[in-house]
């Protein structure tokens, strides 16, 4: 008796600690401001495990119709290996070798504060900067609209931002329409010949596999990613909400 109770408290506190550290990570992801609510997949995830632990200690699991269960586990196993299998393929863009050379580089945007740039679109616009300086026969599009939640549109401020940098204006063309990955590269390839020229698509690790795929199906022949680095410590919430990005562009055929 001694034992079962030890056990199930061993279960409860390691349910607890992992509820508190998802609920303390969502709220973190939250105060990052990325733009976006899927912080919430976080506290989702918390939940889940409080209430599997509650189902299990409670016999409420045992009695569950069998076809109930099959659905449960059934889901739970397709979407671990749906999100091991989309990690595998965004790990295998991390470490993709820039050609140099380019006739054009694509900054893909992100979100853009009273303050400038997000940490995310900094990554990005200072690897664009990086490539630039190297190969200055290169244009740059920076591509990105306004959000309901910032104060511009994210073209002008990626523009701005380089500028301020050094890099000629010239050298910039700005698309300032784009919503989401797939508007930036569809509105951005009305700038270049897609079949012709040579294009780095910069964006963090985390996206540019899905970035590159999308200019792929949208008919860029001679295209790679050039890949700007991303915080670690938000890498898991990335990578997440990437998975999920990476489902809906294959069911919709973006990819």
């Amino acid at each position: 008796m001694k034992r079962r109770l030890w056990s199930v408290a061993v279960k409860w506190i390691f349910s607890g600690i992992l509820s508190v550290f998802l609920i303390l990570y969502g709220i973190l992801m939250k105060r990052v401001g990325s733009g976006t609510g899927f912080y919430r997949i976080w506290f989702l995830l918390a939940a889940c495990t409080l209430i599997w632990r509650f189902a299990k200690d409670l016999g409420l699991w045992k009695k569950a119709p069998r076809l109930l269960k099959r659905l449960v586990c059934s889901g739970m196993i397709m979407g671990t290996c749906i999100v091991a299998l989309t990690w595998i393929f965004i790990f295998s863009a991390f470490f993709t070798k820039e050609e140099a050379g380019l006739d054009y580089l694509i900054v893909l945007g992100a979100q853009v504060r009273k303050s400038g740039p997000s940490i995310v679109l900094r990554y990005r616009l200072d690897k664009a900067y990086e490539y630039l300086e190297k190969n200055p026969a290169t244009k740059c599009i920076v591509s990105g609209g306004k959000g309901d939640n910032e104060p511009e549109a994210e073209g002008d401020a990626m523009k701005r931002y380089l500028v301020e940098k050094g890099i000629k204006s010239e050298r910039i063309i700005v698309e300032n329409a784009s919503v989401n990955t797939v508007e930036n590269i569809k509105n951005s390839s009305e700038y270049l010949d897609k079949e012709n020229n040579k294009v780095g698509i910069v964006t963090n690790n985390f996206h540019v596999f899905r970035g590159v795929s999308i200019a792929k199906k949208t008919g860029f022949t001679h295209v790679q990613g050039i890949v700007a680095t991303s915080n670690p410590f938000y890498l898991p919430n990335n990578m997440l909400r990437e998975s999920f990005g990476i489902v809906k562009d294959l069911l919709v055929g973006n990819m």
